[in-house]
Formats: structure tokens, C-alpha cells, sequence
């Protein structure tokens, strides 16, 4: 067994030393350049519909602007169409209050959020009221999402005649398209 002498350790030194060298200019490409800074945040502007609007309708437009303009949209999940930076989607709408998110990504950028809140107000038909007792008349009425206003007819002595109050008159008149939460008149009395 031959024993190192000082001059063989000192060679294998420096070869290791030499490969570790190597390695590490293997590990860097041969590039001093650090890795690219990040840009600015996407930005994003909706503009079509206006936030806590209300509309009839059971589909709405969403639109508007987004920069870079190479930026993917995406509206409740669902790819929106970018075309030079402006991006477009057709969402359905529930009955009632909805929320749409918007989010707008790209490249080495923070992604862009928000959300819109849009009702979709449904229109009702008024029921025929006419000749329902008083008291059945606000559960159907709440029912459609509308509400009572009760005024008392018949006259003085109408509290004197016998049975239960019924509807003589109503307004909103019963067939009427309305939206939700308005207010149907009714005129109760014994006797219409």
C-alpha cells in the first residue's frame, strides 16, 4: 500500500477544487444575468355592467378593458374572448341577486379580481285576488315576493255584518306584470 505524500494530496485537492469550479459554472449556463424581475400588475376594467345593477333579461354582457393586452380572461371560470385587449363573455343570470368574478392573468404579472354584483329583477304575475278571504291573501302575495297594503271598505257597520272579510278590489288589477317587492292595494270588506 503506497502512503500520500504532500504532494499527491495537494494534486487531489486541486483536481477537486477544478471539478467543483467546473460544476459551478455548468450550474450558472455561463450567465452572470439574475433571473428576470417581475412586471407590474395586470389591470382590468369591467364597464359593461355597472356594479349592483339590475336587469331583466336572463343573459348579460360582461366587457371591458384589460392591459398587457395579451392578457387571458377569465369570467366565473370560463374563458372570455380577448381581442387587443379588450375581452367580452355572455353570462346566464339567475333569478335574484348573482356575482360575477372577473380574473385577468399574464406572464411574470400579479393576476387582476373583481367582482360584480347584478340582480336579475323577474317580473310577476298578479294573482286574482278578488273574493279571497283576508287573511289568505298575504301568503299568496309573499309567495310571488310581493307585498300587502290591506284598506278597510264596506263602511261603518261593516264590522256589525256577520262573516270574514274578503277582497273587493285590488290594484295592481290580477293578470299585471310587476316586479318582485312591489306593493299590491287590496280592499277588504263583508260585503262588496
Amino acid at each position: 500500500m503506497r502512503s500520500a505524500t504532500p504532494n499527491g494530496v495537494l494534486a487531489a485537492a486541486v483536481l477537486a477544487l477544478s471539478a467543483l469550479l467546473a460544476l459551478g459554472a455548468l450550474a450558472g449556463c455561463g450567465s452572470d444575468d439574475p433571473a428576470p424581475a417581475p412586471l407590474g400588475p395586470v389591470r382590468l376594467q369591467v364597464s359593461v355592467p355597472a356594479d349592483a345593477a339590475t336587469l331583466r333579461g336572463g343573459n348579460v354582457d360582461v366587457r371591458g378593458r384589460v392591459t398587457p393586452a395579451l392578457s387571458e380572461v377569465t369570467v366565473l371560470g370560463r374563458p372570455a374572448l380577448v381581442t387587443q385587449g379588450r375581452f367580452s363573455a355572455v353570462v346566464p343570470l339567475a333569478p335574484g341577486a348573482n356575482v360575477i368574478d372577473v380574473i385577468a392573468t399574464a406572464p411574470r404579472r400579479r393576476p387582476a379580481l373583481t367582482a360584480l354584483r347584478v340582480t336579475r329583477d323577474v317580473l310577476v304575475t298578479v294573482p286574482q285576488l278578488a273574493g279571497a278571504e283576508e287573511d289568505e291573501i298575504e301568503r299568496v302575495l309573499e309567495a310571488l315576493g310581493l307585498r300587502l297594503e290591506v284598506l278597510r271598505g264596506g263602511g261603518i257597520l261593516d264590522v256589525l255584518r256577520p262573516g270574514v272579510p274578503v277582497v273587493c278590489e285590488q290594484d295592481p288589477r290580477a293578470g299585471a306584470r310587476v316586479r318582485r317587492g312591489r306593493t299590491v292595494a287590496v280592499v277588504v270588506a263583508k260585503r262588496c
